[in-house]
Order: structure tokens, then sequence, then C-alpha cells
């Protein structure tokens, strides 16, 4: 189990890295997160900087903790991830509900709305995030005895993190083109 412990660390991890990182950096990125939690009408208006500002701060906790060595912390981020990932998920539910179609602005920039593959994707990784904490406080949590192991574990993580941080983005790469847009012309 220890091995399933390590790659979850680094797939949750990866994600709430990529997610963090990708709402304060770059010029803008920022306001578009806090204009994103406001479209979401979840939120009142005015309460939106303060809740965007809450989420990114409780972003910056999850990695780390789930980097550090003691097993303790690294529950701690777990559970912070499950607990931000539950809050999203319902979130962009009675967002898509009331009709709201604010883009995603999990990871940063991207243009696909908010929608059901998003509450899944969220649902998903809270699951991932209590199979994570349930194994470090199990038995057999002492941790892979085999360095070889340990890297594919981690290794496989962190690749599966930044698929589902990109996940938006490969997918529009097979939505249908709009045709009614009209073929794009050089200047």
């Amino acid at each position: 189990m220890g091995y399933v412990a390590l790659g979850i660390r680094a797939l949750i991890g990866a994600v709430f890295l990529a997610s963090s990182i990708g709402k304060v950096t770059g010029r803008g990125a920022f306001g578009r997160f806090v204009s994103s939690v406001g479209d979401m009408r979840v939120v009142p208006r005015h309460r939106a900087r303060a809740v965007a500002r809450t989420v990114v701060c409780a972003e910056f906790v999850v990695w780390p903790a789930l980097m550090a060595p003691v097993p303790a912390v690294a529950v701690a981020g777990f559970a912070v991830a499950a607990a931000l990932l539950v809050a999203f998920a319902a979130g962009i539910a009675l967002s898509t509900r009331r009709g709201a179609r604010t883009p995603c602005r999990c990871f940063g920039v991207s243009a696909s709305p908010l929608g059901p593959r998003h509450i899944v994707r969220n649902l998903v990784l809270t699951a991932l995030a209590v199979i994570g904490a349930a194994t470090l406080l199990g038995p057999g949590a002492a941790g892979p005895a085999d360095p070889g192991g340990a890297v594919v574990a981690v290794s496989g993580g962190l690749l599966l993190g930044a698929l589902v941080a990109v996940l938006d983005d490969v997918l529009d790469l097979f939505r249908p083109v709009d045709r009614a847009a009209g073929p794009a012309r050089g200047r």
C-alpha cells in the first residue's frame, strides 16, 4: 500500500501545484479567477475576491503538505484537498444548475465552461484523496521498501496529475469546430 499512497500523493500534489500556481501566475491570472468565482453565482459578487484568496491559500497548503515526510502532515494535506474538492464539485453543480457558463479557471487560463466533467473530475480526485489518507493511516503504511518502485509510483502520479491539469485542453482538441464563426482569415 505504500506505493499507492506515494502515487496518490504525487497525483493530488501535482494537481494542486498546477492549480495554485496557475491562478496567480501571469498578468491578470488572479483577477480572471476572481471574476470566474463571481460569475459562478455561488457566492455574492462582493465576496468573490475573499473566496478566491481563501481557495488559493488553501491550495498552496495542500501540495507542500503532501510532500512532507511526516505521514500526519500528508494526511492533513489529503484532508484539505478532499474538503476543497468536495466544495469545488458542489459549487460547480450549483453554478451549472443556475445556468452559469463561466470558464473553468481551475488551472489558470481556460475557455472551457464549467460542467459535469469538472464535477466528475473533482469527485474522482476526492475519492483518491480519501484512499491516499486511508493508506497512510492503515496497516502497512510504513512506506515503500524499494527505491525503484517509489520512483515509478511518484512518476506515475506526477504524470496523471499533469494529465488532469491539462485535460480540458486535451478534450478541446476533439471538440467540433464552430463553422458559424467562419474561417479564420489573415489581415
